[in-house]
């Protein structure tokens, strides 16, 4: 079972609160993409953090179940996912799994940030590893993609999900995942997004004991199932199919 087994006992806390910071006014459709995976993995609760004030209306009236703030400040959460879309960066909460993604993957290359406890996971695709800084995109034209992700990994000691053809999960202590499911119908614009918000939720289970880097192979399991629902039962599948598709895997 890819999703954290409910007990009767739970209430929507207990199942986890994740926190959402995606989109900005020029990338507006990445809150809607980052919130629709955040609801479909373990937590209970979803917050989406913005500023903007439109942003934060159109995710409600997308997703009524979702409570939308202005900050951080005095929020309480298990997991947060911040960057799709070039959102704005805020300061992360120290101790809880953080999701970067985007331009916010430039965090781990400042060195107030190497102060983090929470575990970190990072979802760049070949050309977002720029923002790491370093010649890693030259790297794996020689080295191939898994040893630079596991190289990554191990040097920044954080979870790194190297998107593509064959998604790559590695972490620290040489622990690596590659998906065989995903295909090319997940190759189209905002599929990061979703998967993103989707492995932010299923690290919330992370507070019940379960290991990230588990969690974090669930997510990406679950993301390219659901993307080849979305192939067999839609004509065309772009990120939205993939978010629907999410309710039946």
């Amino acid at each position: 079972m890819l999703r954290r087994k409910l007990s009767k006992a739970d209430n929507k806390y207990s199942r986890g609160v994740v926190g959402v910071v995606a989109g900005s006014k020029k990338y507006p459709g990445a809150a809607l993409l980052t919130v629709g995976g955040a609801r479909a993995g373990n937590a209970g609760y979803v917050k989406y953090i913005a500023k903007d004030l439109a942003l934060r209306d159109a995710v409600i009236q997308k997703y009524p179940d979702v409570v939308s703030i202005a900050s951080l400040t005095n929020q309480t959460l298990d997991a947060l996912v911040m960057g799709p879309g070039e959102s704005l960066i805020i300061a992360p909460p120290k101790d809880i799994p953080l999701v970067l993604d985007s331009s916010a993957i430039s965090l781990v290359t400042k060195r107030h940030f190497r102060a983090r406890t929470g575990v970190t996971v990072i979802t760049p695709h070949e050309g977002e590893l720029r923002f790491l800084g370093g010649s890693y995109s030259k790297e794996i034209a020689s080295k191939g993609r898994p040893p630079v992700a596991l190289e990554i990994a191990e040097a920044l000691n954080l979870i790194v999900v190297l998107k593509g053809h064959e998604t790559i999960v590695a972490a620290p202590g040489s622990s690596i995942f590659i998906d065989a499911i995903g295909g090319p119908e997940l190759a189209t614009a905002g599929t990061g997004d979703v998967l993103a918000g989707l492995i932010a939720s299923m690290l919330t289970a992370a507070k019940s004991g379960e290991t990230p880097f588990e969690l974090v192979c669930n997510a990406v399991s679950l993301h390219s199932k659901a993307g080849k629902y979305a192939a067999k039962h839609f004509t065309a599948v772009s990120a939205l199919e993939v978010v629907e598709s999410l309710r039946h895997v």
